[in-house]
């Protein structure tokens, strides 16, 4: 009787064993598809990024054969298009960099009170509300950003300082600050609300007030996400185009007075690829040259993003 059941169930054993082998094979051949897939995105990222660093060299190279790189990071006047030419590119690079700090200057506290308010203060229910609607703002195409800063904010600023243009840096800036809220507040909010239960539970058990808790502990903690929340708005800020474009004019000089019109080192690329310039010409080749100049900028500002995020992030 026992030698019948040995040679039923034998059988059975040698099928259940290639079953489980057949499984292993088409979960190990779908693991390789995958790998092999996810790899190739990747490839295509890394791909794609030095193809934009090859092409800006190719081109900048043509333009700093004739003009010296010290010439063109040192210039006061910029006018590679008007006789005589000057190509000094510090009149955009100031006119960048006001824009950008009018921006920071709204989106970072705007921002910051945002995201406390959502991580410590709102319940769940507004919390599934207000984020979504912020993030709104995210979707908005610059454009409309754009003309929204000359038509409204503008006609009420020059009702403030009578004498200002209606094409200058403080609408772009401002109206560019509310851009780039979202991204502050929602990263700064991801990493607040990583900090574990367990910090802010003690900071109540030792009589903290909900503020207290906020800006002493959770802040602190999610230090290192909220910096990098704030170099990666501003990163946008510094490459922001058509906003820009539009409301801050076509002006460049060296100015710090918000209340003037600038040209950033974007809207300049716009307005020269719109323009009847021949292609391979030296004032052609001042895109590249600018275009180098602002993916440097925006590198370095990722590169510190990167750097604060290992220097002072909290293992929990």
């Amino acid at each position: 009787m026992e030698q019948d059941i040995n040679r039923i169930s034998m059988p059975v054993v040698k099928l259940g064993t290639r079953a489980k082998s057949s499984r292993g094979r088409r979960q190990d051949i779908e693991g390789r598809v995958v790998h092999w897939l996810l790899f190739a995105c990747a490839l295509i990222s890394v791909a794609t990024t030095i193809g934009i660093v090859v092409s800006l060299l190719s081109q900048a190279v043509g333009f700093f054969r004739e003009v010296s790189v010290w010439e063109f990071l040192t210039g006061t006047r910029w006018a590679p298009i008007l006789v005589p030419q000057s190509f000094g590119v510090l009149p955009l690079v100031t006119g960048t960099l006001l824009v950008t700090i009018i921006a920071a200057a709204v989106a970072t506290p705007v921002g910051m009170a945002t995201a406390i308010f959502l991580s410590e203060y709102a319940p769940d229910r507004v919390r599934r509300i207000i984020k979504p609607a912020l993030e709104l703002l995210a979707g908005i195409p610059t454009v409309v950003y754009g003309y929204f800063a000359i038509t409204f904010v503008s006609p009420l600023l020059q009702k403030v300082f009578p004498d200002m243009l209606i094409f200058n840096a403080l609408s772009a800036g401002l109206v560019m600050g509310l851009m780039i809220i979202p991204m502050v507040s929602s990263l700064s909010e991801d990493a607040m609300l990583s900090v574990p239960r367990a910090l802010r539970e003690g900071a109540y058990a030792l009589g903290a007030t909900r503020l207290e808790v906020a800006l002493k502990v959770t802040l602190p903690a999610a230090l290192s996400g909220i910096i990098a929340a704030f170099i990666l708005a501003i990163s946008r800020a510094i490459g922001e185009t058509m906003l820009v474009t539009i409301a801050a004019g076509a002006t460049p000089k060296m100015t710090l007075n918000p209340l003037e019109s600038i040209q950033t080192m974007t809207a300049f690329i716009v307005q020269l690829s719109l323009g009847e310039t021949p292609h391979g010409s030296l004032e052609y080749n001042t895109i590249f040259a600018v275009g180098l100049l602002l993916f440097v900028m925006t590198l370095l500002m990722n590169l510190l993003g990167h750097w604060v995020v290992r220097r002072w992030q909290e293992r929990y």
